[in-house]
């Protein structure tokens, strides 16, 4: 998934050999699945594949899948998984990346078409078989949902073998249960803006039973027009995003949910995103860039979480 990962686990000492076969064939399986870097994983060949054909998926991968489709019908599209033509045509893909030479942005035309053939209206699945259509040229992207997923797997497959005390991290998207060995939570820091003159206040949650994801717009970006490109592209106009937002951060029971619904709020912006966030009574904070600094805006769940 082009990042790392840990998990922190309180376990019998002779445990840690077998526990971590058991954590990597859950990450493989993602891999095998869901990645977009492997050309021979199930989301590749369905990418690649003509169109009219119908496509059986593994149980996980029509999971994480339909779930991205519900978050992106609740959000009018702000989300999207069917984007993954519009985020390799920005450089953000696995390929022909923004940071290699020879890469040039997208025209606006060339956004615009690929907005226009409204690839998620196309897609088609079928529960019952948990079959997938590629209608042609539908490009899955399930990047800012497959890590929380995997996060998700990992801590199942801790607790199906009675670990209840852990600390799961990939690519800093994270999930905490029990406490530690001194009977303290696992207290994790909300991730800051590397790039802001000045930051928000720095906070500390407790990981007990929660997860949490960050999307950030300082992650992967280049400088175009005179403006900060971010990875965070917005579905509806085929841009990247141009609200202000520099990061938003969901706490949520399942790291999938707090990993997609983060990529949501920063497209929809702290206005309509705070809308989301009260009516889905979801704990989010938004960073927003002010100036050479920030400005921090929190639902009404995050400051009940807090309290």
């Amino acid at each position: 998934m082009g990042t790392s990962w840990s998990a922190r686990v309180m376990a019998p000492g002779d445990a840690g050999p077998a526990l971590l076969e058991d954590l990597q064939r859950q990450l493989d399986l993602v891999v095998a699945q869901m990645s977009h870097w492997e050309r021979d994983s199930n989301l590749s060949r369905f990418n690649s594949a003509p169109a009219g054909n119908w496509h059986r998926l593994p149980d996980e991968f029509f999971t994480v899948l339909s779930y991205a489709l519900d978050v992106a019908e609740a959000s009018g599209g702000a989300y999207d998984p069917c984007a993954g033509a519009l985020v390799n045509a920005w450089g953000f893909g696995a390929r022909q990346r923004y940071n290699e030479a020879k890469f040039y942005a997208p025209l606006p035309a060339a956004s615009a078409a690929i907005v226009a053939r409204a690839d998620r209206q196309r897609l088609r699945l079928d529960p019952g078989s948990r079959r997938a259509l590629q209608p042609g040229g539908v490009q899955l992207d399930l990047s800012s949902v497959a890590k929380g997923y995997a996060v998700d797997l990992l801590a199942r497959c801790l607790e199906a073998q009675g670990l209840h005390h852990y600390l799961i991290e990939i690519g800093g998207e994270l999930r905490g249960a029990g406490t530690k060995a001194d009977g303290q939570p696992w207290w994790v820091a909300l991730e800051g803006v590397p790039d802001a003159v000045d930051g928000a206040a720095q906070t500390r949650v407790a990981l007990h039973g929660l997860a949490i994801a960050t999307s950030g717009d300082y992650r992967r970006y280049f400088e175009h027009g005179g403006r900060r490109a971010s990875h965070t592209l917005d579905p509806r106009t085929g841009a990247p995003i141009r609200n202000d937002v520099a990061s938003v951060t969901v706490l949520h029971a399942e790291c999938m949910a707090a990993d997609a619904l983060s990529t949501a709020l920063s497209v929809l912006g702290p206005v309509d995103g705070l809308a989301f966030a009260e009516r889905h009574h979801l704990a989010a904070r938004f960073l927003l860039r002010h100036g050479g600094g920030l400005r921090e805006v929190v639902s009404s769940a995050y400051q009940e979480l807090l309290q």
